[in-house]
């Protein structure tokens, strides 16, 4: 499968392995291990293995090498590696990479486990991080240094849904020689091309729109062949991050469908944007995708669609977003994210609840903030049961 394909095609036939079956749908590749012909043949293989070859299921399996290549295809980019969570994956591409000394650039408006690994996990062994306003470019230019190593975002933060810009980022990390690496979770890889932006390293949690049905967790690192292989592999493989044959099946089946579903929850969070913004029961409506949005013209060079999630921000603090959310029949009230059922999250007290006040307040994560994952319900009865709710408060 060709990167001429357009991407709905390399989406349903990019990466396929058949047996001499010749299975339609992939198939799962359930073992741990692989045998070899004769001793010299495993030696050989422990040498170097070929790019059908396989040795043991925490460095690789032909239903994993399928996703992991269909997935690069979709990205743009030379080579992937999935993994067991989307935290495997950020912790993997960062831990992979840095040593004590190494300096690293953040964006502060973050996932709070992504926090945590910044925060905790590299400075305890060595790596000194400098979080700084991901949307002020000045601050970028002012924090990386010589010697830094990394610089890390979202592409749209999480939950405040601010918007990054990649191009000049990584035009600011590339004249230090530093490497740029990005969660792309929400703008998704149908929507945003950030490899073709200058972004190195590209992260995503599978369970969020690759899956897309709320059934397994799993992550994927995209990159060069290089970095994946030389850098992030053998970290991965001694370490145990290794998606599953399994999981890396439904995974495959998620990428059949998520170009369908994330244009379609887009259109549906575009139209429950634009009937609730206005609402006097919201401070605010924050969506990538409209024109009310602050960096709605950064939206518009940089992504296809403005993602599936919006934030409403409900006046009267805690209580008036606890009662929004349990006056809710439709929407669920969960933390995940890119699923076909829409979920309402409130940060501020579960996914960010470990930050300190003040640094909620500095990233906007208000009291009344709610975080909506749009999914792929009617539009319609989204819309009345939001509507209805916001009435409830």
């Amino acid at each position: 499968m060709t990167k001429e394909r357009k991407p709905r095609t390399r989406l349903v036939h990019g990466g396929t392995r058949r047996s001499q079956y010749g299975e339609v749908s992939e198939a799962i590749f359930l073992t741990q291990g692989f045998v070899y012909d004769s001793a010299e043949a495993a030696e050989e293989r422990f040498v170097e293995a070929g790019p059908d070859e396989f040795i043991y299921a925490r460095y690789g399996n032909p239903t994993v090498a399928m996703f992991e290549e269909r997935i690069a295809l979709l990205e743009g980019t030379e080579d992937a590696f999935a993994t067991a969570s989307g935290m495997a994956a950020v912790s993997g591409a960062l831990t992979s990479m840095l040593r004590a000394g190494d300096h690293v650039v953040s964006a502060r408006a973050l996932f709070g486990s992504c926090l945590y690994v910044l925060e905790e996990v590299l400075t305890r062994f060595g790596v000194d991080v400098t979080f700084i306003d991901g949307t002020d470019l000045e601050a970028w230019r002012a924090a990386v240094r010589p010697d830094t190593k990394a610089v890390f975002f979202e592409t749209i933060a999480n939950p405040t849904l601010e918007v990054i810009d990649v191009a000049a980022v990584a035009e600011i990390a590339h004249a230090a020689g530093a490497m740029v690496l990005v969660d792309n979770v929400f703008a998704t890889p149908v929507f945003s091309r950030v490899a073709e932006q200058g972004a190195d390293v590209v992260i995503y949690s599978a369970t969020k729109h690759i899956d897309g049905q709320g059934r397994a967790l799993g992550g994927v690192i995209l990159g060069t062949r290089e970095f994946i292989r030389k850098t992030v592999e053998p970290y991965m493989k001694h370490t145990g991050g290794s998606m599953s044959p399994f999981t890396a099946w439904m995974m495959l089946k998620g990428l059949e469908t998520i170009d369908l579903r994330v244009r379609a929850q887009a259109a549906s969070a575009l139209a429950i944007t634009e009937a609730v913004r206005d609402h006097p029961k919201l401070a605010r409506a924050i969506y990538p995708g409209h024109s009310s949005h602050a960096q709605n013209d950064l939206v518009q060079r940089q992504m296809e669609g403005g993602g599936t999630v919006i934030a409403l921000d409900l006046a009267g603090g805690q209580e008036a977003a606890f009662r929004f959310l349990n006056a809710q029949n439709i929407v669920l009230i969960s933390n995940n994210l890119g699923d076909a059922k829409s979920i309402a999250t409130h940060p501020a007290t579960t996914t960010h609840q470990r930050l300190p006040q003040v640094q909620k307040d500095a990233l906007g994560i208000t009291p009344g903030l709610v975080r909506l994952s749009v999914g792929l319900e009617d539009s319609g009865d989204l819309i009345a049961d939001i509507l209805a709710a916001l009435e409830a408060v």
